[in-house]
């Protein structure tokens, strides 16, 4: 993996860091957007707690639980999740940052791990031909699989999750503290 590709795996957690000085500081809440988009970003925090228990990386082909219904449900949820940070905070420019900034970050990283996955399971092609890359699709045979909390520890999708509340957590406070 050469280029961008490689630039936007590594750079995706410092630049999310960044990015979220920038949210917290550009973002204009109030108690309905914190309401409205903290229940969107639950529902990501959900799908990828969900898919990371199902995720067997690098050693199988996971086509179970959620990977049934896309190839991606890492990053359908983060997407969900940021549409829910977009909507807590208030901003159209901010909600155009994030839409930038998931498309030049994710689209490469997917397309590298498809390449991966194409080179080193036979059975990808197949299930890349019933299976949408990022769209989930509504009905899925062989969705069945089981969840493995060791799994979700393993991956550390826990996080996700801390990360979140912390960044709700602040636009609370900022909230309260300038509402003054």
């Amino acid at each position: 993996m050469t280029g961008w590709p490689t630039v936007a795996r590594r750079i995706r957690v410092p630049l999310g860091f960044a990015f979220a000085v920038a949210y917290l500081w550009l973002a204009r809440p109030s108690w309905l957007s914190i309401a409205v988009g903290g229940a969107m970003v639950a529902v990501g925090l959900a799908l990828r707690g969900y898919a990371s228990g199902h995720l067997v990386k690098a050693t199988e082909l996971t086509t179970t639980g959620p990977y049934a219904y896309t190839r991606n449900p890492l990053y359908f949820g983060s997407i969900v999740m940021a549409t829910g940070f977009a909507l807590a905070a208030r901003s159209l420019w901010l909600a155009v940052a994030m839409v930038v900034m998931l498309a030049v970050i994710y689209v490469p990283v997917i397309r590298f791990e498809e390449e991966y996955m194409r080179a080193h399971f036979a059975e990808f092609a197949e299930y890349a031909g019933r299976v949408p890359r990022l769209w989930p699709r509504m009905m899925a045979s062989g969705a069945g699989g089981r969840f493995s909390a060791e799994l979700y520890l393993k991956h550390r999708e826990y996080n996700a999750l801390l990360g979140a509340a912390g960044v709700m957590a602040a636009l609370v406070f900022k909230l309260v503290w300038f509402s003054r």
